[in-house]
């Protein structure tokens, strides 16, 4: 299993700020989805707020919306067949967990499962916000994790095992995955 550290809330949206996909998990009773999710985003530090656009049709709404909480996951490149996979099918027909065999661990705060295999971890709790007959849905961050051998001192330091690097979906199956990272001065200059 990833070894993971807690992370301040306030610091929760460097874990995608770099725009990697995303896996949702999800919980209610003794039922339990995971699929993909390309569109999410950080939207407040204090408190740490998420937006993630799930389909209101979906049977991983409908499992958000029964217990007001999901949780985000940004995973590893070795797992980005599994990300197609639970993307392309329905939990609504079976378990996907065990039909991929994925290894979860609990969550500290809400009642979905975290899955392994990533770098990075968000529990959240859904914001009542009047527009629920939307697809976004907006979460206030009540925990956050990150793989420990890679965020160090508040920041990504990504491995060079290109199979833990985060991934980021574009169509049709093809991902790319986080590359080499550079700095530059700020300010402007002639």
């Amino acid at each position: 299993m990833t070894k993971h550290t807690a992370i301040p809330l306030k610091d929760s949206y460097k874990l995608f700020n770099h725009g990697p996909v995303s896996i949702v998990t999800s919980a209610y009773g003794n039922q339990r989805n995971i699929m993909a999710a390309s569109w999410t985003m950080p939207v407040d530090f204090s408190p740490a707020k998420v937006a993630v656009v799930i389909d209101k049709n979906t049977f991983t709404r409908e499992l958000v919306d029964a217990s007001g909480e999901f949780a985000l996951q940004f995973p590893m490149r070795k797992i980005a067949k599994l990300t197609l996979d639970v993307g392309d099918s329905s939990g609504r027909d079976e378990d996907k967990f065990s039909r991929y065999g994925i290894k979860t661990f609990p969550s500290s705060i809400i009642g979905a499962p975290l899955i392994e295999d990533c770098i990075g971890w968000l529990e959240c709790k859904v914001i009542k916000q009047g527009a629920e007959s939307m697809d976004v849905i907006i979460g206030e961050v009540v925990a956050a994790y990150a793989d420990a051998e890679q965020f160090i001192d508040g920041r990504w330091h990504f491995s060079d095992n290109p199979q833990k690097r985060s991934i980021h979906y574009m169509a049709g199956g093809e991902f790319y995955m986080t590359g080499e990272a550079f700095t530059t001065s700020s300010g402007y200059s002639e």
